[in-house]
């Protein structure tokens, strides 16, 4: 089981040391950009970690945000890229049709990457009507780390938000988990 972590520009300071993978918030709907992005990338690939990005997800124009997101994350070859699917500050959210043209476009566009889809249990359950994550399914249930409450086949599982959102991969080690990423 690898471990790491998902930060976003809340994330001031975060420590890379025994971590494998860091996920960093890139963009949300089609007008935000992470200002904090190119210091976040800089202090992953410096120490080595694989790499993420997320975008955030809003209601409608999935194809468009899909646009919005690579054209502002900067992922490189290797790189894992991920859709934040859940509440929205003003408390709406995007469909799962959204969520599955999102990803469709964002493989469509890059299809050299591995695209997850990042969503808590509840959403999971109670709001996907396809099933569909992409290639692979990033689960957020907090408790048990590599123990979330659901049966369907997970990548990723965020099961703590304290102090920093906590990760871990179902993949043996960091090599393995590269090479999927850039197969």
């Amino acid at each position: 089981m690898l471990h790491g972590v998902d930060v976003s520009a809340f994330q001031t300071d975060f420590d890379t040391d025994g971590l494998d993978f860091v996920f960093v918030k890139a963009t949300e709907g089609r007008s935000y950009v992470n200002p904090k992005l190119k210091s976040q990338v800089k202090r992953v690939r410096d120490s080595e970690c694989v790499l993420g990005f997320y975008h955030f997800l809003w209601p409608g124009h999935a194809k468009q945000q899909a646009e919005y997101f690579l054209d502002h994350a900067g992922a490189e070859e290797g790189d894992l890229l991920a859709v934040d699917w859940e509440q929205t500050g003003e408390g709406t959210r995007a469909s799962s049709a959204d969520k599955d043209r999102f990803i469709r476009e964002v493989k469509r566009l890059r299809p050299s990457h591995r695209v997850l889809l990042y969503c808590n249990r509840t959403f999971w359950l109670d709001h996907d009507t396809s099933s569909y994550a992409g290639d692979g399914l990033w689960i957020a249930d907090y408790g048990k780390a590599a123990a979330p409450r659901i049966e369907a086949a997970w990548r990723i599982h965020q099961y703590t938000d304290h102090p920093l959102d906590k990760n871990v991969a179902d993949f043996p080690d960091r090599q393995s988990l590269r090479s999927w990423a850039t197969s």
